[in-house]
Formats: structure tokens, C-alpha cells, sequence
């Protein structure tokens, strides 16, 4: 396997090019921080985006959702799909209102999504899942049944034509404006996760789990 995804026609970036990534562990680690992405497909000739979960096994990305989900029946018949992650790590205040930004990380995926026929893998695939939104969770849950694994779609997206880009440090004005006297620099944001609160039918001599109490996505 390369270290590299080799650019595209449609995954060459043609605006700041330099804030590109292709190096695949740097990829990885912004799909493996996040768990919401986008994916836009066209479905009876109009433009779709939908937000969904998603998960990293190796080489490939995963969607699930109901058997019955429009988004997941078009992407069962091969259509082409574009999936987008985002994960935002701060505002940028410049002095000037046009040079403000974002520092975030981005992924975007080009290509066909394939069904996950098979029961046993399926189940494997969903106990993955569980496990990337919330690690350690799945070793006490009840498993899916069969009724409920046969109304759960699983897709896999093939990790081939990946690009990322990536925003990082502080402003960057025209140099006539930092004799400016305004306040200019960064304001990181992270996802932070606050105090459990239990379900009012989780007997009290049952505790909160510590993967809850320590819950947490910053991967930097």
C-alpha cells in the first residue's frame, strides 16, 4: 500500500494547493477523529447531501442507516458518491473582516459505494461502529439481532481517490493592516463532552462507565 493517495483530476485542488494533504496516516487520522460526514450523490436527477455516521476499517470507509433510507437504497445501485469530513480546531480573527478564517481539517471521498451483504460481517462492521463513536461500548450492550441487523444497511466506500486540506496557524493580513490597533489571533475550538446524564429508568446501584466519564474526539 502506498504511503500516498495519487491526486485526481477531481481530487487535485486547484485553491491553496499547499494546504493540501495526501500522505494516507494524516488522512486517516482526521476520518478516525471524526464520526459525522456528508454525502452528496445525485438521486432521481437532483443533487442530494445528507449528513450521516461513518467509520474507518484498513482501506475502507463505512456508512450504515435503515434498510428503507433513501440515501443508502441510491448509493446500493452504484451511483457515484462524494463524502466530505470536517473537523473545525479554531476561528481565525484577522484585522481586516475579508482576511478572517477557519483552521480546520477536511476529507473528501470520491467513488461508488458497495452493500455489505454478509450477516457475520455486517455484524463485525456494526461492533466497529459502536466502537469508534463510543470506545469500549460494545463489550456491554446487547448485540443486534437478526431482525434488526436485516433493517441495517451497511455500505463501504473504498478508500482510493482521498484528498485532504488543512488550515492551521494565525492570520495572515495585508501588511498595511497590522499597524492596525485591533485584537487579531486564534480561538481554538475542540468537541468537549459534558457531565453524563443517565436514562431516569438506569437503576442507581448501576454506575456511569469511565469510557463515559473520560469520553473524548481531540485526536491532537
Amino acid at each position: 500500500m502506498m504511503n500516498s493517495f495519487v491526486p485526481t483530476e477531481r481530487t487535485t485542488l486547484r485553491r491553496l494547493p499547499k494546504r493540501g494533504v495526501f500522505e494516507r496516516t494524516e488522512v486517516y487520522q482526521i476520518l478516525d477523529e471524526g464520526f459525522i460526514c456528508h454525502v452528496g450523490f445525485i438521486a432521481a436527477g437532483k443533487p442530494v447531501v445528507i449528513p450521516t455516521s461513518y467509520w474507518r476499517v484498513d482501506d475502507e470507509l463505512y456508512i450504515h442507516g435503515s434498510a428503507a433510507s433513501r440515501m443508502l437504497t441510491s448509493l446500493e445501485e452504484g451511483l457515484d458518491v462524494c463524502v466530505t469530513v470536517t473537523i473545525v480546531d479554531g476561528l481565525v480573527l484577522a484585522r481586516s473582516a475579508f482576511h478572517h478564517s477557519i483552521n480546520y481539517r477536511s476529507v473528501v471521498v470520491f467513488g461508488r459505494a458497495q452493500i455489505v451483504a454478509d450477516a457475520d460481517e455486517k455484524l463485525r462492521l456494526v461492533e466497529r461502529f459502536t466502537n469508534h463513536i463510543i470506545p469500549g461500548r460494545w463489550s456491554e450492550v446487547r448485540a443486534p439481532n437478526d431482525s434488526e441487523l436485516k433493517a441495517t444497511l451497511v455500505l463501504k466506500l473504498p478508500l482510493k481517490e482521498v484528498s485532504a486540506k488543512v488550515r492551521t496557524g494565525p492570520p495572515i493580513d495585508d501588511e498595511e493592516d497590522y499597524e492596525l490597533p485591533i485584537w487579531a489571533g486564534v480561538l481554538p475550538l475542540r468537541l468537549i463532552a459534558d457531565a453524563p446524564v443517565a436514562d431516569d429508568r438506569v437503576p442507581s446501584t448501576i454506575s456511569t462507565p469511565q469510557y463515559v466519564h473520560a469520553y473524548s474526539r481531540n485526536g491532537r
